[in-house]
């Protein structure tokens, strides 16, 4: 068995899932083919991979691979394809990301998955995903992507709909959620034997439905304290239990990463809105220069200790791949193609996350039925960017860019449609190369 690993120089990352595979009895044996196009940070993650490997018994076969002129080897007879790059990292195309919007007074936190930021994001990395796509109808037809890399809705989306790869996208807050819900409420003993249904759009799925072992619905206790802790003062979720008050539901995703999906919490003219809901404006590059300062650090450390062990993550990827291996089934929030209107109030051709069954088959995406009509509203505000950004990275359009931008809701309700398109136009400029051309 063959699992290739695209963006190796992600070791946190790669650490984890391959790390995961390790601890597999159906996996341990594979071969771990890592691709980057950074060699520094691919020798990194082949050291540590290595080490790890060495430690646990060394079952695995490791291969690195640099450069574009050795992907095609690296994806050659994979069985498995994860997918976890960045395409211009944290510098530049980070840094230009919140730096050219912040002269036109617009604000962000995470910028990764909608927004302007999400919307650059995906451009840059479509036309990657591309190239990946051909590589693999011709190298390894038969093999499951695995997406990892955000905007997951705008590229999981283009990945289904216009090429012939198997693809789902995966995140890691659909496993957590309830749980983390339930435990900042101080509802811990619902935790287990609990019933949840999760469905949306990644990282707005609403988490429908909450019920206790014995079937009872936990959501009118869930809204009195989230109402009651949001009121007490100042925490790290308070955007997403706003939206259990106003909408009725909680989401998977993060209250930072919430804050700028819609057009509530950031805006220039309530300053006073980002000390409410304690919001952590430019959280991302702060993230990104702690974790490169941070995994430095740890690197040291391994490398005196010179061993590296792993106990398995709550991670979907290794999961998913034993379950195609050994055909039992595995159930996963995954993202999908709305084919055949699995959530009936979303179109059929946005990507959504929802419940699926994994086996021999493969991805076996569950029907839903409708959200409420308000969450089916608010993610119809993300879906319309998403779509319009595809459509965008297909057709080298620059208008659709605009119109992506004009409908985010972040950027629609801050900007005039003139900020708007000399916005767009900046960063076309500032990001050079790592786009392609639009006309």
């Amino acid at each position: 068995m063959k699992i290739t690993f695209m963006g190796a120089g992600s070791t946190v990352f790669v650490r984890n899932v391959l790390g995961d595979c390790m601890c597999s009895e159906v996996l341990k044996d594979a071969e771990f083919s890592l691709y980057d196009i950074d060699g520094k940070r691919l020798a990194e993650s082949a050291e540590i991979i290595g080490m790890m490997n060495s430690t646990m018994g060394g079952h695995a076969k490791i291969t690195t691979w640099l450069g574009v002129e050795n992907r095609k080897e690296a994806l050659r007879g994979a069985d498995f394809v994860i997918n976890a790059i960045q395409v211009g990292l944290y510098d530049p195309c980070t840094i230009i990301d919140f730096e050219v919007p912040k002269k036109y007074g617009l604000r962000q936190t995470i910028a990764d998955t909608l927004g302007i930021g999400g919307i650059m994001r995906a451009l840059r990395t479509i036309p990657v995903m591309a190239d990946f796509a051909r590589d693999m109808e011709e190298v390894c037809p038969d093999a499951l992507f695995l997406n990892y890399t955000n905007p997951m809705a705008m590229l999981t989306g283009y990945m289904l709909r216009y090429t012939g790869v198997k693809t789902v996208g995966l995140c890691h807050s659909v496993q957590v959620c309830s749980k983390r819900l339930l435990e900042e409420l101080g509802m811990e003993d619902k935790l287990e034997g609990r019933k949840e249904l999760i469905a949306g759009i990644n990282h707005m799925g609403w988490l429908i439905e909450l019920k206790d072992k014995n079937g009872v619905d936990l959501y009118p206790e869930v809204r009195r304290r989230a109402k009651e802790k949001n009121a007490s003062g100042k925490h790290n979720d308070m955007v997403r239990l706003d939206y259990i008050d106003k909408f009725g539901y909680y989401v998977t995703e993060s209250s930072e990463h919430n804050a700028e999906y819609n057009m509530f919490y950031i805006k220039s003219k309530y300053p006073e809105l980002i000390d409410k809901f304690n919001i952590p404006l430019d959280e991302y590059p702060r993230r990104c220069v702690n974790q490169i300062n941070g995994w430095q650090k740890e690197l040291e450390g391994l490398r005196e200790r010179g061993s590296l062990t792993h106990e398995r993550s709550g991670e979907y990827a290794s999961r998913i791949m034993e379950a195609v291996v050994t055909g039992n089934p595995y159930k996963i929030g995954g993202n999908v193609l709305n084919t055949g209107f699995l959530i009936e109030n979303l179109p059929e051709d946005a990507c959504v996350e929802v419940p699926c069954m994994v086996d021999g088959r493969g991805i076996n995406p569950c029907h839903v039925g409708r959200l409420p009509v308000q969450c089916a509203a608010m993610n119809m505000t993300n879906i319309n960017v998403q779509l319009l950004t595809i459509e965008a990275a297909v057709t080298r359009k620059k208008d659709h860019i605009y119109q992506a931008a004009m409908m985010d809701p972040h950027c629609g309700s801050e900007l005039s449609v003139d900020e708007i398109r000399h916005l767009v136009d900046d960063l076309i400029e500032a990001h050079g190369s790592w786009l392609p051309e639009y006309h």
